[in-house]
């Protein structure tokens, strides 16, 4: 079974900047388009990014375009979300997820595999 692992993450001063990185346990998954999401406490998972297979084509939440960057080095299965200007509304769990077979543009509920998790605190 393919696993995802996050890691990456912590409490940073709002203004700061984290890099989360995302390690898939498949080669496979270079080929697959792969995303990030979040959840804050309370609230519902939403949305941050994601990223074609070869890296050319990126989609960010209109919450985070121009402040995070994703990434990816097929390499070594590692997919990054680079978070810069933090904010305390970026407080949440971050996952890392793929879909369950190759799609280029999947929608959320079209993705099938999860990370567990890493945890993004900003203080203000």
């Amino acid at each position: 079974q393919v696993h995802l692992v996050e890691s990456g993450g912590g409490l940073v001063q709002a203004g700061g900047s984290l890099r989360l990185s995302c390690v898939a346990s498949e080669r496979t998954f270079s080929r697959y388009t792969m995303g990030w999401f979040r959840q804050a406490p309370g609230k519902e998972r939403e949305f941050v990014a994601q990223i074609s297979w070869s890296g050319g084509n990126t989609r960010y939440a209109d919450t985070v375009k121009g402040r995070f960057t994703i990434s990816r080095d097929n390499a070594k299965n590692t997919m990054y979300l680079q978070m810069n200007s933090l904010k305390p509304e970026d407080t949440a769990v971050y996952y890392c997820a793929a879909p369950g077979r190759p799609i280029y543009d999947p929608r959320t509920d079209e993705y099938d595999v999860w990370g567990q998790g890493t945890q993004v605190t900003v203080s203000s």
